[in-house]
């Protein structure tokens, strides 16, 4: 496949949120594999509910997850302006060749007019379409029935007009689409859309036909809400006398339950965001959550929306992006709804996260761990062995626990003992396995311990495993509360590495403490 360009034209109206994440990847993989284009094209033609900050949001979101455009605003500008509201005289240009070949018209109908025909004719049992049906018996008020003096005298006097395009009538219009096959339509059933306004501003349906013909877009890639516009684009591409790209229309993204498109409320609802990255609205100054300050990683974000309605026909379902690019194929994206998991999504992110280097993950804990010290209370015992620039020893600790962690914001909580001593202990563990004897037999493990010069965690376990057993103490009286005094719970990973970890001055202070306190 040859000259591939396609694009991502997201409205500037607010977050991206990660169904147009989805539509966004889906053009990348196909471009990249292909080497071809990826165009980013802002619409902006409905101003009214225009965001200042949106734009940029939109370029950051791509950005962070790697999946930046080729061509866009101040980048590449082969066929610019990239946004619509600086193309403005391109589109009248267009507009006036379709009313000029007597396949658009102007409509001087006001609200009131149209609303009084709507409910005439549901008194009747029907419902009101503007078209062939009615566009020219003289209730409606359009250049179809009126003189051409009359028009201009209209539209010198300032009336408001729109020009609609002039759909066909008594045919059924074939249509292909890559993922859904052959579509057929009767064109008597489709209305006289609106193309353009009296404010100089095209509507979607026009400005993206003529962007998209002029960008020389191969292959149009979006949403399933586009499916039900698509006769309208092919015949206005039929209209103009210009080719038609591909079409493949991506099935919606559903919410967990499986029933409706996922919307923010969903996310809101159940504890997981739909926005790349946080955004808070200028206006209401509200915040939404975004995965990458969720503790995403990008490609997680990348992997699971990929699955959200392609299958690449294998039991593979960890793949990096190149991987993705390879595989990708238009041909396996599915028709039907896909269902949004936010507990897959989480498994996800718990298999990249394993997959990253200890250093790599120490780097992203280091700040954590530096926070978490500053806030912790004057009266702490903090492990002597650690400081902030001790990154061998973050490394190692990270390696411990990683394999019980989904994020990197998890660390600590699985880890705080390895840098401050327990100062509580876990009240239902104490009552369980901390018993009238338990001091003896600790004061005896710290004499133990006290003896110990090479203090490697198997030169430990040999050491004390022997003690126990030539005392015949038993395991379960004095491991759970040798982990008690180290950790302050029943949890965390071998307890003589954590030994080795903090070192014998700090095992033997920890045990100490918890025989004086417990």
């Amino acid at each position: 496949m040859t000259n591939v360009r396609v694009r991502f034209a997201p409205s500037p109206t607010g977050p991206l949120h990660i169904g147009g994440v989805r539509t966004a990847l889906f053009n990348y993989l196909f471009a990249k594999k292909y080497n071809g284009t990826f165009v980013l094209r802002i619409e902006d033609t409905d101003q009214n509910r225009y965001v200042a900050n949106a734009e940029q949001y939109i370029n950051d979101s791509l950005d962070w997850l790697g999946i930046p455009a080729d061509e866009t605003v101040n980048k590449n500008e082969k066929f610019g302006p990239y946004r619509q509201s600086e193309r403005k005289d391109i589109y009248k240009k267009n507009i006036q060749e379709l009313l000029d070949s007597g396949n658009a018209y102007y409509a001087f109908d006001t609200a009131e007019d149209l609303d009084k025909e709507r409910k005439g004719h549901e008194e009747n049992g029907k419902t009101f379409i503007y078209n062939w049906h009615n566009r020219e018996k003289g209730r409606l008020i359009n250049s179809l029935v009126l003189t051409t003096d009359e028009v201009q005298k209209r539209i010198k006097n300032g009336e408001k007009y729109v020009i609609r395009f002039k759909s066909p009538q008594d045919e059924i219009l074939v249509m292909n689409d890559i993922i859904r096959g052959e579509i057929k339509i009767d064109t008597n059933i489709l209305d006289d859309k609106i193309l353009f306004k009296s404010d100089g501003m095209p509507t979607y349906h026009l400005a993206n036909i003529v962007d998209d013909h002029l960008m020389e877009i191969s292959h149009v890639i979006r949403g399933e809400e586009w499916l039900p516009s698509m006769a309208l684009h092919i015949l206005l591409y039929r209209s103009f006398g210009w080719k038609a790209p591909e079409f493949a229309h991506l099935p919606l993204i559903l919410k967990p339950t499986g029933k409706g498109k996922l919307s923010k409320r969903d996310g809101d609802k159940l504890g997981f965001p739909v926005f790349p990255l946080a955004y808070t609205n200028e206006a209401t100054e509200e915040t939404s959550r975004g995965y990458k300050e969720d503790g995403y990683f990008p490609e997680t974000v990348l992997n699971f929306l990929a699955f959200l309605g392609w299958n690449p026909g294998t039991e593979q379902e960890i793949f990096s992006l190149n991987e993705l690019i390879k595989s990708f194929d238009l041909d396996r994206v599915n028709k039907s709804g896909a269902r949004f998991d936010p507990d897959k999504t989480k498994w996800y992110q718990q298999q990249y996260l394993q997959q990253k280097s200890d250093e790599e993950l120490a780097e992203m804990f280091t700040p954590v761990i530096a926070n978490e010290m500053k806030q912790s209370a004057s009266d702490n015992v903090i492990t002597s062995s650690f400081t902030p620039r001790n990154g061998e020893y973050v490394q190692k600790v990270v390696g411990l626990i990683k394999e019980r962690a989904t994020f990197v914001s998890d660390f600590w909580e699985l880890s705080a003992f390895f840098f401050i001593a327990p100062t509580e202990y876990d009240a239902k563990a104490v009552k369980k396995k901390w018993k009238e004897k338990t001091g003896k037999l600790m004061n005896q493990l710290v004499a133990v311990i006290s003896t110990i010069d090479n203090f490697s965690s198997s030169n430990i376990e040999k050491i004390v495993k022997e003690w126990i057993t030539t005392n015949e103490l038993g395991f379960g009286k004095v491991m759970p509360p040798f982990r008690l005094a180290l950790v302050g719970a029943m949890s965390g990973p071998d307890l003589f590495k954590i030994a080795e970890m903090i070192g014998k001055e700090e095992t033997i202070s920890r045990m100490e403490k918890a025989i004086t306190s417990l």
